[in-house]
């Protein structure tokens, strides 16, 4: 397939970002003066900046390349399955506050894992957290370098390298600020990008011609009653639950966003979220009234833009999936640089290390972890998103433990560790013996039973007060 924009314009392109983005990550870090600036950025994200990061971060490539294509292979219901991906940040918005109120100086989910359900829970859920995270980081890294590729003709190892390198260097640099700071900016630009190609497929070909075009040419993708599709809206509902409810990423904005900020920054950026995807969906059914020859369905995004814009419709999909890619990337690389930092780094190899030691070692955990991922990417091995999606079984094992333990004082510690255990071991096996489509399901029901039935059964004491814990002690 011939390039959609030749590859001196996309080096070029690819340069002139690459420079601001570390410039902007320099320029942030200045004022970082410790752990806590490095980290949280200060503790005071204003509601502008919050809500921007949410949304920028959950914005990952697949959100801009998978939706058009699952549009075109189940219609109306992959558009919708995916845009349920914002009921997880919806109601993380809650749990956000509540998170603030109970670890008012926490540091990283691990922190409440450590805390709410003891050492045991604690490792399983690092475990679970830190495969997740290198699975997703993998997929991030080795998915931007064929994207890139396939847009431009850069080579693989090229676009992957360049892209790990700048998010690496920024996130080093300004910590969590240049992480935000930049994720505002690449949220202007990917939905600057999405609604101009989008007025343009309402101007040409129209609605009419998309709605007559699809349903004489392909009338399954308007059927809303295939069973198929919907097993995969409550999937991919509660993988994106787990994704967001585990993950440190979230957890660390929780302690980051000023007082009250939380809740409405989480609530805004799903309600912002959740029409992308659609819109997505919505330009890959365009194709079909355009009559454009996809052949490759993760590209129809990028033809569609190409075939109404020309050379300018293809430099603006290649920044939209640039910044798409920087925006989760940059955010991955530093949530979980603090989870090995504060629940590996200080937990188990340094107990005693102080603040300003623990500043030091910051920079260098995202350096190495940079390493492994770009090591990892080199292969090119093709099968790392079918293990992203496996890892929705465990994620989803963690969402009943997580939720009893913030709002049931009387959750029993050791049901939630086999919780997250039992629950990861059936979904995989599922996952493996059924397919993607219900991993995270039945992880999730063995997790929820599990993680009930035990605190019914044997419920146990808990003093909210031992959350409250000063991560320095």
């Amino acid at each position: 397939m011939t390039p959609a924009l030749d590859l001196q314009t996309a080096a070029v392109v690819l340069i002139i970002f690459s420079v601001i983005w570390v410039a902007l990550g320099y320029f942030w870090g200045r004022g970082n003066t410790g752990l806590d600036d490095h980290m949280l950025a200060g503790r005071k994200v204003g509601l502008s900046l919050a809500a921007c990061t949410a949304m920028a971060t959950w914005v990952t490539t697949n959100t801009t390349m998978v939706a058009p294509q699952l549009a075109l292979q189940m219609g109306i219901w992959g558009m919708l399955g995916y845009s349920l991906g914002s009921v997880g940040l919806l109601l993380f918005a809650p749990m956000s506050t509540r998170i603030r109120q109970l670890m008012p100086t926490g540091y990283t989910s691990g922190d409440f894992f450590r805390l709410r359900f003891g050492v045991t829970g604690w490792r399983i859920f690092l475990l679970i957290s830190l495969a997740y995270s290198l699975f997703f980081l993998v997929s991030l890294g080795m998915g931007g370098g064929i994207l890139i590729e396939s847009l431009s003709g850069i080579p693989y190892r090229i676009g992957m390298s360049v892209i790990l390198l700048i998010c690496v260097l920024y996130t080093m640099l300004g910590g969590l600020k240049a992480v935000i700071g930049t994720d505002f900016i690449q949220t202007v630009v990917i939905l600057t990008g999405m609604v101009a190609v989008g007025a343009m497929v309402v101007m040409s070909p129209g609605l009419d011609t998309i709605h007559t075009e699809v349903m004489e040419r392909r009338p399954q993708l308007m059927n809303l009653l295939l069973p198929a599709s919907i097993m995969f809206l409550f999937n991919n509902l509660l993988f994106g639950m787990g994704e967001i409810f585990h993950s440190n990423i979230w957890w660390s904005r929780a302690f980051a966003f000023g007082k009250g900020v939380g809740f409405k920054a989480y609530l805004l950026a799903g309600l912002f979220w959740a029409p992308v995807p659609i819109a997505a969906g919505f330009i890959a059914l365009a194709s079909v009234a355009m009559d454009i020859n996809i052949p490759q369905p993760d590209q129809v995004g990028p033809m569609v833009a190409a075939a109404l814009l020309g050379k300018t419709g293809a430099v603006l999909i290649f920044i939209v999936i640039f910044s798409a890619l920087a925006s989760s990337l940059d955010s991955l690389l530093a949530a979980t640089s603090d989870l090995l930092l504060e629940d590996v780094y200080k937990r188990h190899i340094r107990p005693r290390a102080t603040k300003q030691e623990m500043r030091k070692a910051a920079s260098y955990v995202t350096l190495i972890l940079g390493l492994v991922t770009w090591v990892i990417c080199l292969p090119r091995v093709t099968n790392l998103v079918q293990m992203l999606h496996a890892s929705g079984a465990l994620v989803a094992s963690t969402i009943w433990p997580i939720v009893a333990g913030l709002y049931w004082r009387k959750t029993n510690r050791i049901g939630a560790a086999l919780a997250m255990f039992l629950g990861s071991t059936v979904g995989l096996i599922s996952y493996f013996m059924v397919g993607f489509y219900v991993a995270a399901l039945t992880g999730a029901l063995v997790s929820f039973v599990i993680t009930v039935g035990s605190t019914l059964i044997w419920p146990q004491q808990f003093s909210w007060d031992q959350l409250a814990e000063n991560s320095e002690e």
